[in-house]
């Protein structure tokens, strides 16, 4: 079918996955979730456009995998399928949630053999349970567990979006407006991911891969007659500074580099542009932080660090051990997995004419193995 446009869902924060991790970055080897799900839905059927709604910091790092359209989501999983609708212009439209991860080839065949039925093809399972609602036992065969995907004609689910009451699905809204729907056999297999404790029902989720990826990162600041000099996290007792647009711990923006390119994630200058007044004399362990909170969100882990710091002066051995700690403390890693080494450059260059610092950092991930703990 080639007037198809497939929209994926994965705008959410994942807040009832109640885990550091986002879900739609789980790993399927080296795939994340999200692209696992398109590239498997893709293998079947032709898409006239593979749309993926995602928030704006995801989207950034989303567009390293694929050469997909990329849309902002919204506060609601209803206002993130009208942003992405504004992208469609295919007659239907196919829209499903990342979390539902197992979608057969013949189920989605399923769905698609009978576009034009109804505004909207909507998969149904049944229910097997008692069904009792405000203490009333009703005719369990009336009722109907709704899976996505869905397809829709895209005029029809447009215009019933176009209303500030909020659906669970597409069929509803285009039901409640007036829309008609066709009901079809869905597939007990394809689970959706809510709570980490569904990952054991998941049966087409192979492990991530146990690989280890390694960054290296290298910086340097000259140093400056006023302000205070912070290097690794830690106040240095000294005369001068160095000059920066941050607080200019050249150890600490090394290290954010390595750990950036481990990840796949760019350098500290595509995050933090040192033309940006928000980062202006930030502390240095707060971009730290952030980079730290990203690169968890986004399935990985932080095995080691190794920092080798190149001065003539000033002398850092005495600070080593509480650079160590301070860095382990943000990277929620144990200290004896932070390295961190002095030397000098025996009076050569800038560094040996007491003009600044350049420091250097290697770092290495694995991903979130969320096999163990499902």
């Amino acid at each position: 079918m080639s007037d198809l446009t497939l929209i994926l869902l994965a705008a959410g924060s994942s807040s009832r996955f109640q885990m550091d991790i986002k879900k739609q970055w789980l790993r399927i080897n080296h795939q994340p979730l999200w692209y696992f799900v398109a590239q498997n839905l893709e293998k079947t059927q032709k898409f006239s456009k593979i749309i993926i709604v995602a928030s704006n910091e995801d989207i950034e790092f989303m567009k390293n995998y694929a050469d997909y359209s990329f849309v902002q989501g919204g506060s609601t999983r209803q206002q993130s399928l009208k942003n992405a609708l504004e992208a469609v212009e295919s007659e239907f439209v196919l829209v499903s949630d990342i979390a539902r991860a197992c979608i057969s080839n013949a189920f989605l065949e399923r769905i698609i053999a009978s576009a034009g039925k109804a505004d909207s093809i909507t998969p149904y399972l049944k229910v097997t349970d008692t069904i009792v609602y405000e203490n009333e036992t009703i005719d369990r065969e009336k009722v109907k567990r709704i899976q996505t995907p869905q397809l829709s004609r895209s005029s029809a689910l447009s215009q019933a979006l176009q209303t500030e009451e909020e659906f669970t699905d597409e069929s509803s809204a285009i039901v409640a407006n007036g829309g008609s729907r066709e009901f079809i056999l869905g597939d007990e297999d394809a689970h959706k991911i809510t709570y980490i404790v569904d990952l054991n029902n998941i049966s087409c989720l192979s492990a991530p891969s146990s690989d280890t990826l390694s960054g290296n990162g290298f910086d340097v600041h000259a140093f400056d007659s006023k302000g205070e000099m912070w290097l690794g996290g830690v106040k240095i007792e000294s005369d001068f500074g160095f000059l920066a647009h941050s607080d200019g711990d050249v150890a600490l923006h090394s290290l954010i580099d390595a750990l950036l390119g481990a990840a796949g994630m760019g350098d500290i200058g595509m995050l933090f542009p040192d033309n940006d007044d928000a980062f202006k004399g930030i502390d240095s362990k707060e971009l730290l932080r952030i980079v730290v909170s990203k690169l968890y969100s986004f399935g990985f882990i932080i095995v080691n660090v190794d920092i080798t710091i190149a001065a003539q002066k000033p002398r850092i051995g005495k600070y080593k051990l509480q650079m160590r700690r301070v860095i382990a403390e943000i990277l929620t890693i144990d200290m004896s997995r932070v390295n961190v080494k002095a030397t000098t450059t025996e009076k050569l260059g800038f560094v040996g004419r007491e003009e600044g610092v350049a420091v250097t950092s290697n770092a290495n991930l694995k991903y979130f193995n969320w096999k163990k703990i499902g």
